[in-house]
C-alpha cells in the first residue's frame, strides 16, 4: 500500500501548507509526527502557510524542527517568513528555536531576503536580535 503511505506521509503537511490550523492540530492529537517527511522530502513546518502563525505555533509546540533546511534550497521557514514579510510567524519560529544566523544555499541569511524584499518591520526585528542568536524573551 505505497499510495495509501504517501497519502498519510501527505496529510499533515497539506493541511499545513493550506493553513488549516484545526486540521493540523487534529492530526497532530492523532499522534502524526509533526516532523514527518512529505512525498516532496519537505516536513510540514517547511510547506506551512507562512502567513499562519497559528499553524506555526502547534508544530512547534508539538516538536517540530524549524531548523531543518529545504532538501533543495538550504532555505529554513525563517527564510520563507523573512521574504515574505510574515513578522508575525518570523517572531514564532524564533521563539521555537529557530536560528536566523544559518545561511541557505547561495549564503543568504534571513535579514538578507527581507531587506532585498524590501520588508522593513522584518529587518528591523532581525537586526534587534542579539549577535550570538538567543530567543527574545516570553512576553
Amino acid at each position: 500500500f505505497p499510495v495509501r503511505a504517501a497519502a498519510a506521509r501527505d496529510m499533515l503537511a497539506n493541511a499545513a501548507a493550506q493553513g488549516q490550523a484545526q486540521r493540523v492540530r487534529l492530526l497532530l492529537e492523532a499522534g502524526m509526527n509533526p516532523n514527518t517527511v512529505n512525498s516532496f522530502g519537505r516536513t510540514p513546518i517547511q510547506v506551512m502557510m507562512m502567513g499562519n502563525t497559528k499553524v506555526a505555533v502547534l508544530l512547534l509546540q508539538r516538536g517540530a524542527d524549524p531548523n531543518r533546511p529545504d532538501p533543495r534550497t538550504g532555505c529554513l521557514p525563517v527564510h520563507d517568513a523573512a521574504r515574505g514579510g510574515f513578522l508575525d510567524t518570523l517572531v514564532a519560529l524564533h521563539r521555537g528555536g529557530a536560528r536566523l544566523d544559518l545561511r541557505d544555499k547561495w549564503g543568504r541569511l534571513p535579514i538578507d531576503l527581507a531587506e532585498d524584499s524590501g520588508h522593513q518591520q522584518v529587518v528591523s526585528y532581525l537586526r534587534g536580535q542579539p549577535a550570538r542568536n538567543a530567543a527574545p524573551p516570553q512576553a
